[in-house]
């Protein structure tokens, strides 16, 4: 199957690699239904992907919620008859050093990193297992690869997500549901990740190293596409991307 006519599901879709990513599987002809908080931001991608002639709705999703992320689910089904695959890319990075104890920081990671892909999981898992396929997309880090001073608890929730996916492929492979999966390890892509770290020797440290490296969100959004577009019988199950001049 290609992407043309798939429905595919994106969270975190209000910015960045989740809201390039929707534009571009919108004009490959997919229906994309949009999560993230911030209604505004998504009402205006549903409209411009609409003026575009793609096709395109949104529910309001904090992926925290295990019911949001179910009510996302069917807004698919009840939009455009079913699910096809599911993109779970909200996350947010507010690295800082261990000793600085920030707890409260640890913690939303940890809700939003890991349990808001695994709400994401759960919320389609039955679906996908009932037709037998499904594609189920993430984004990790290339701090779920390698590890990063300041970035221990980040890097701890995007190895979380690397073990999650390979093992939920191996799964499906015995079970024979025949669901798919990808991780994808972006380095340096320009978003809004950076905006989102409290600790400003940190913050300082990181902006110097995406503005000297840093490239698109498009470039992750083309990874995207190429692994929904595999055959059926093809499953791409990790991909890792970054700058061609970044040397880490």
């Amino acid at each position: 199957m290609t992407i043309e006519n798939k429905v595919i599901v994106i969270t975190g879709a209000s910015s960045g690699i989740g809201e390039v990513t929707a534009k571009l599987l919108a004009e490959k002809g997919a229906k994309v239904v949009l999560g993230a908080r911030r209604e505004e931001r998504l009402v205006q991608l549903v409209e411009e992907i609409k003026s575009n002639g793609g096709q395109a709705t949104y529910r309001v999703t904090d992926v925290t919620n295990p019911e949001d992320s179910q009510q996302l689910v069917q807004l698919a089904k009840d939009t455009f008859g079913g699910v096809d695959a599911i993109f779970l890319n909200a996350g947010i990075m507010p690295n800082s050093p261990l000793s600085e104890l920030k707890t409260n920081e640890w913690n939303s990671m940890i809700d939003i990193n890991i349990k808001g892909v695994l709400n994401g999981i759960a919320a389609v898992l039955p679906t996908f297992t009932a037709q037998k396929s499904g594609h189920i997309i993430t984004t990790s880090s290339v701090a779920g690869l390698k590890n990063y001073p300041g970035g221990a608890v980040y890097g701890a929730t995007k190895w979380a997500v690397r073990n999650l996916m390979e093992v939920l492929r191996m799964e499906s492979a015995q079970e024979g549901t025949n669901i798919r999966t990808a991780a994808i390890y972006p380095a340096a892509i320009n978003t809004e990740l950076l905006n989102t770290i409290t600790d400003k020797n940190t913050a300082e440290g990181m902006t110097a190293v995406y503005e000297q490296y840093g490239i698109t969100p498009d470039r992750v959004a083309n990874v995207v596409a190429f692994a929904l577009d595999q055959p059926e019988d093809t499953n791409i199950n990790e991909f890792t991307i970054g700058p061609t001049n970044q040397p880490w």
